[in-house]
């Protein structure tokens, strides 16, 4: 009887044990068909095998060959394995727009206790590994080929941005209109519905810049539009030989920044909160704001010394707000209060006119060295690095300029286009010498051309042009471009050494990244991407070089471009994926060092629930 009772007790625990086995089985299944969002349900995540974490890093300052080779077959596995992936799941259509980092569902769903009145909520806040989207972001219903600049400029296709709220309730200020297919921008904003041409002239003729044009003679270059609606300031801009940051957050006008990098003009996704913006100090040589909505006093005026952390010797801020000529009580007192602010920040007006007021910031310290001891806001802490952004804090603290600054009274830059070829003042702060940087541009030209090339049985002259430097360097990638009418995002790693101040003195822009987290834009926004060792650097980190893949997927456009530059074993490493992401090689080649090779991609034009078009 005991026996017997024995035998049938292990009976009911091997049934318990298989159930929860089953039950947990299921669970896994449902687990993985909710967190990737696939449309082929949970199965279909797992059909190209587990995915391992990799040790990734950036290797700036070279290493021992075998090394580099051992922790790079550590990372992309060995040429010879055949493993390869079926097939990346797609994406539910709901996350045609999904920007991981900047995601308002993802700090719904955490419950993330952030302050709204410091909309933190707007800055960067990424999924941990076991949360990220590992599937491929469709485009939406009825996507066509973007039209090309310069025809982008003015007009853009309805299916790929429906989103059509802001022509209505922009309907008054000119920002953009439906016309059947397409959505037409007119040149308005909201203090210039009547053309941003117009308006620029405008502001060069109050500060007396020669035929009213705002490049000064070339001596205005870079601008920094803060809340640029959908960024028709920034593209007029570019007919004069400035080139803008056109800045905006992911807030109710949630796709103004999609519109503007749809429309060909440079733009990113950022919001003035409690982080630095990711440029280096002395970057632009004008800040504007266009009733950009923000509370300049707020926190010591710290989102102003934010601006002026930003802004060259001798930059501008040009405000167009009701603060500047209404004259009702509160705007009165607003501007009072402004203009006591900037007053101890030693600004000056250098224009005021109808709706707009300039300011300009000092050439050197002295006025600085004049205020009293206790003058708010103070000068920064000798120990603060202007140039450390990627997650820095800002500070309501002035930042002065240094000794040789100080007394060159100005950036010393020469004006635009020599500017793009000439050795900036700042190498010297990184240890680089003038020879370093000509070699640098003459290496990356003659990159260039091989790499154009290599694209020339599928591009003409109007094919690319939102263009991605991913590893920018010195910024002679883009620079070397400069003959094509494209645009370059330049991106130095937050790791690296701090080069993209040079990149900005060449009169380019860019920004710093994290490349194991999303860059911070739309799907779809980029025509061409430049991983230049990109891959190889990041052997020393704890991310995924599949998962950069699935980023750089999500930022090209369909029939966009990648240019791979990198050690062989990468790109047998990327080659395995190609079919899974729907891409396909256009040319592989040698590249002019013998150590690395060269793959050309293009990704196809793929259908989901919707069709695609490529008329135009």
């Amino acid at each position: 009887m005991s026996r017997g009772r024995s035998e049938e007790s292990q009976k009911k625990r091997l049934v318990a044990s298989v159930c929860v086995v089953a039950m947990f089985l299921g669970f896994l299944y449902v687990y993985n068909g909710s967190l990737f969002g696939s449309k082929n349900g949970g199965s279909s995540a797992l059909d190209y095998g587990s995915r391992s974490l990799k040790r990734l890093g950036a290797s700036y300052l070279g290493s021992d060959d075998t090394d580099t080779k051992q922790d790079l077959s550590s990372t992309f596995g060995d040429a010879d394995d055949d493993i390869m992936p079926k097939h990346f799941p797609v994406c539910d259509d709901s996350h045609s727009e999904l920007i991981p980092c900047l995601d308002r569902h993802f700090i719904y769903q955490m419950r993330l206790k952030l302050d709204l009145s410091l909309m933190e909520h707007y800055e960067r806040h990424c999924p941990p590994q076991e949360r990220r989207f590992n599937c491929l972001i469709p485009p939406p219903p009825g996507y066509k080929v973007p039209i090309k600049w310069p025809h982008s400029r003015d007009e853009v296709w309805k299916a790929n941005i429906p989103h059509t709220h802001l022509a209505h309730e922009k309907s008054d200020q000119n920002w953009m209109i439906v016309k059947g297919q397409k959505i037409v921008f007119p040149g308005g904003g909201t203090h210039f519905h009547h053309g941003a041409d117009k308006y620029i002239a405008h502001m060069a003729n109050m500060l007396n810049f020669t035929n009213d044009n705002l490049n000064n003679d070339g001596n205005l270059r870079t601008v920094l539009d803060v809340g640029c609606g959908v960024a028709s300031f920034g593209g007029y801009l570019l007919g004069s030989n400035i080139i803008a940051m056109s800045l905006a957050p992911n807030d109710v006008h949630q796709n103004q920044i999609q519109f503007a990098l749809e429309r060909g003009i440079p733009a990113y996704l950022a919001v003035l909160g409690t982080k630095r913006l990711p440029y280096p100090s002395r970057s632009f040589e004008l800040a504007h704001c266009s009733r950009c909505r923000i509370d300049w006093l707020q926190r010591d005026g710290i989102l102003l010394l934010e601006l002026d952390r930003l802004l060259r010797p001798g930059g501008y801020f040009a405000y167009s707000s009701p603060e500047a000529y209404a004259q009702d009580e509160e705007d009165l007192r607003i501007w009072r209060e402004m203009s006591a602010l900037v007053g101890r920040m030693c600004w000056k007006i250098a224009a005021k006119k109808d709706q707009t007021v300039i300011w300009q910031k000092p050439f050197t310290n002295d006025c600085y060295m004049e205020r009293e001891a206790d003058t708010q806001p103070p000068l920064c802490q000798s120990d603060d690095d202007p140039n450390a952004v990627w997650g820095v804090n800002m500070e309501a603290c002035i930042t002065p300029y240094s000794e040789h600054d100080n007394r060159a009274k100005g950036s010393e830059l020469a004006p635009w286009p020599a500017r793009l070829t000439s050795p900036p003042p700042r190498l010297v702060d990184l240890g680089y010498s003038s020879d370093m940087f000509e070699k640098d541009m003459e290496t990356w030209q003659r990159r260039v051309e091989h790499y154009w090339n290599l694209l020339s049985p599928k591009v003409t002259s109007n094919t690319i042009r939102n263009v991605m430097d991913m590893k920018a360097n010195m910024g002679s990638f883009g620079a070397a471009l400069r003959g094509k009418d494209v645009w370059v995002m330049n991106v130095v790693p937050h790791d690296g050494p701090s080069t993209l101040r040079i990149v900005y003195d060449r009169g380019l822009l860019g920004t710093t990244h994290d490349w194991c987290e999303s860059f911070s834009t739309y799907p779809r926004t980029y025509d061409l991407l430049h991983a230049w060792t990109v891959f190889s650097d990041l052997e020393k980190r704890e991310c995924s070089p599949e998962d950069l893949l699935l980023e750089m997927d999500r930022m090209l456009r369909p029939t966009g471009f990648i240019i791979i530059h990198d050690k062989q074993i990468v790109i047998d490493y990327v080659k395995k994926y190609l079919a899974a992401l729907h891409w396909e090689t256009v040319a592989d080649s040698n590249s002019d060092d013998g150590n690395e090779v060269i793959l050309v991609i293009q990704k196809k034009l793929w259908l989901t629930t919707g069709s695609v078009d490529t008329d135009q």
